[in-house]
């Protein structure tokens, strides 16, 4: 007898991300199933028998190569495929050259009769997922990108190891674009149980420039790692894995992905960077920050130059 898998992904795109992704999968056991799609099918077939060829080691799962096909029954469809971010780029550059390579993608998913979530990793993120919604006609709920989650994730490293303390144990947020218009809410940010406020005081001069410094490093962090390997990869892999795993189990986490507003921050029509309560429906909630004046401002510049850019991308 045959046992149908569920908790079924199905991978576009066997780079670096793409790679690093599935690698995080098998590690954390967090996937059932794994379809690894690659125009070079030989890469995607090669990785599927490198990852199965260590499941003596992890939990049971499914891996093969594939096609757009195999999307009919994924409960999970992660786009990471597209063009690369290269040295001296933004990320929003690379915008009109991979609208054009999602438009073909999501159409070809949606043509096997997939009805499960989009989750997007390719940059410049918040203007392709706003295309794969676009694209796939399907409820806002079910189309998800990775947002700010990795820039998040940095922010509380570097503020841990500001405070010698635990990441873990560090609640902070970057909102907005992922890219360089994404600020920090220093308003929301905790220390263990302790508001950052309490520990240092956000008016000293010095303060605000080592917070400012935190900050740059942040926003930065992708030209520098670009700079000296070429690529960011484990990271946002290990976002993407966290994400699918608060979307498998059920889990009603908040994360910082991209999510399209309707009203929330004062905005419409635009996916962007914002803390999210996410499960199995995929995005249940915006969860909706109180802002200070500075922040909303840095929201609203970030918003509307999100927006210059994909109206005119969506146009052509």
């Amino acid at each position: 007898m045959t046992i149908k898998c569920t908790n079924k992904v199905a991978l576009i795109g066997t780079g670096f991300v793409g790679s690093s992704y599935a690698f995080a999968l098998l590690n954390q056991g967090i996937a059932h199933e794994l379809v690894m799609i690659d125009l070079n099918k030989e890469k995607a077939d090669g990785d599927a028998r490198d990852l199965n060829h260590g499941l003596a080691f992890a939990s049971p799962m499914k891996i093969s190569a594939g096609d757009y096909s195999d999307c009919k029954d994924a409960d999970l469809v992660v786009i990471t495929a597209g063009a690369n971010q290269q040295p001296g780029e933004t990320r929003l550059d690379l915008v009109e050259k991979n609208i054009k390579i999602f438009k073909n993608i999501v159409e070809s998913v949606m043509k096997s009769g997939f009805n499960g979530i989009f989750l997007v990793a390719t940059n410049p993120v918040d203007i392709l997922t706003y295309a794969t919604w676009k694209f796939s006609g399907l409820p806002k709920e079910r189309v998800i990108g990775s947002g700010t989650i990795l820039d998040t994730a940095r922010l509380r490293y570097l503020v841990g190891e500001h405070f010698d303390i635990d990441t873990r144990n560090i609640h902070a947020y970057i909102l907005g674009e992922h890219g360089d218009t994404e600020f920090p809410v220093w308003s929301h940010t905790t220390v263990g149980a302790s508001h950052i406020s309490e520990l240092v005081d956000l008016h000293q001069d010095e303060v605000q420039k080592q917070l400012d410094e935190i900050f740059v490093n942040v926003r930065d962090a992708a030209y520098h790692i670009i700079e000296r390997k070429g690529a960011t990869y484990y990271g946002i892999a290990m976002g993407l894995a966290r994400i699918t795993k608060a979307i498998f189990n059920n889990e009603n986490s908040i994360l910082t992905v991209s999510a399209l507003l309707e009203g929330e921050y004062r905005q419409d029509d635009i996916y962007i960077g914002v803390p999210a309560i996410i499960n199995r429906e995929g995005i249940r909630k915006v969860v909706e920050l109180p802002l200070n004046d500075k922040e909303r401002d840095q929201f609203n510049h970030s918003a509307e130059t999100l927006k210059q850019v994909m109206n005119h991308a969506m146009e052509s």
